[in-house]
């Protein structure tokens, strides 16, 4: 079978013909497997990296909060927080207001590193999208945001193109009631 006749029975298939899960389950395999081996060299994990990125977006922000933005449990946020001041990507201090409470900030140094770790994983996400054009990215990036948006209403994903016309918008979801930066 040719690559044209692939493309003229994909055309023409219906939608409960379609199988996407099976499709977007490959790609989302494949990134990660690729984007876990390129955030190796930086010693981050997905979760440090979301992390990292909700603390560039939003600033200093209160363990509480990081741990109701990452949908994690207090006690696993303390972990990861733990990681990532051992290794000064982040700094941790007493909020002056609840001596209880805990301030995180994002330092230079955590900026420094997810600046590369993003660098890293657009060359893969340029790599694993390379058969579509820009404009079918950018077409991508608003259908799945539409998609994220429709499983977690709560959350918002941050619009926008980057640079060179691809989509920047974080995977990372921010709780609705989080302020933007």
């Amino acid at each position: 079978m040719t690559n044209t006749q692939i493309e003229s029975n994909t055309a023409t298939k219906t939608l409960d013909d379609a199988r996407l899960l099976p499709l977007v389950d490959h790609l989302a395999r494949a990134a990660r497997r690729s984007g876990e081996a390129s955030l190796e060299p930086g010693g981050l994990r997905p979760r440090h990296l979301i992390a990292l990125r909700l603390l560039s977006e939003g600033g200093p922000t209160s363990q509480q909060a990081l741990a109701d933005s990452l949908s994690l449990d207090p006690s696993n946020v303390v972990g990861v927080l733990n990681d990532l001041e051992g290794r000064q990507l982040i700094t941790r201090r007493r909020d002056p207001a609840d001596r209880r409470c805990h301030i995180v900030e994002l330092s230079p140094r955590g900026e420094d590193e997810l600046c590369l770790a993003y660098g890293r994983l657009r060359l893969i996400e340029d790599d694993l999208f390379s058969a579509l054009s820009t404009a079918e990215r950018a077409t991508l990036y608003d259908l799945l945001v539409r998609a994220v948006r429709g499983v977690s209403p709560q959350c918002e994903v941050a619009d926008g193109v980057g640079d060179g016309g691809t989509p920047n918008g974080s995977a990372l979801a921010r709780p609705s009631n989080q302020p933007e930066s």
